[in-house]
């Protein structure tokens, strides 16, 4: 068992949240000196000029960061325009989990009609949506919800902003006739 990648992998799995030294060692089951070495090791082998990324201890917590000296790229990226645009299928799914939050993403798929899978990944990715914990279902399947970024994305300060959603079903009382149509152009019969 290589200590070192699985140390990698969990600093990559936690993102901007980090590990503190206690977590690591419960987590690894090894004493906090041994995780100490560990880190050393990893953020020697970052501190190279070849890797885009850097060990740092911030907030009591160990986390990958990217170096400092390539901001100006990172910059580029994220004003480059089409960085930031979102598909009409991703403001469709960030709709239904912002006013059903948390839902699984079956839910989500059943609601839409198609698979969600890909595009949740990517609004993931972006800090949009996050999974919040296990449904009690059957299978366990993840519980999705929208993020802090998600309200700055959208320019809001809580979900009590978003805009009530309208309903627009016919009551029981109205008769709704299924084979009229609003359309009024004419139909040419080819015989």
């Amino acid at each position: 068992m290589n200590k070192l990648a699985i140390l990698e992998g969990l600093l990559f799995v936690v993102g901007d949240e980090g590990l503190t030294t206690n977590k690591i060692s419960e987590i690894l089951k090894i004493e906090n000196k041994e995780v100490l070495e560990l880190v050393e090791k990893l953020r020697a082998i970052y501190s190279s000029e070849d890797r885009g990324l850097a060990l740092k201890f911030l907030g009591n917590t160990f986390k990958l960061t990217t170096k400092n000296e390539h901001k100006d790229y990172y910059t580029a990226l994220l004003e480059n325009e089409g960085t930031n645009d979102l598909s009409v299928q991703a403001l469709e799914i960030l709709a239904i989990i912002a006013y059903n939050q948390p839902i699984t993403r079956v839910a989500i798929d059943e609601m839409r009609g198609v698979n969600s899978g890909y595009t949740m990944r990517k609004l993931c990715a972006k800090g949009l949506i996050r999974e919040c914990g296990k449904s009690d279902l059957p299978g366990r399947p993840n519980l999705y919800k929208t993020t802090n970024d998600f309200l700055d994305f959208f320019g809001l300060s809580s979900l009590e902003e978003l805009p009530p959603m309208e309903q627009t079903i016919a009551s029981d009382d109205e008769e709704v006739n299924l084979f009229s149509t609003k359309y009024t152009e004419e139909l040419e019969i080819i015989e």
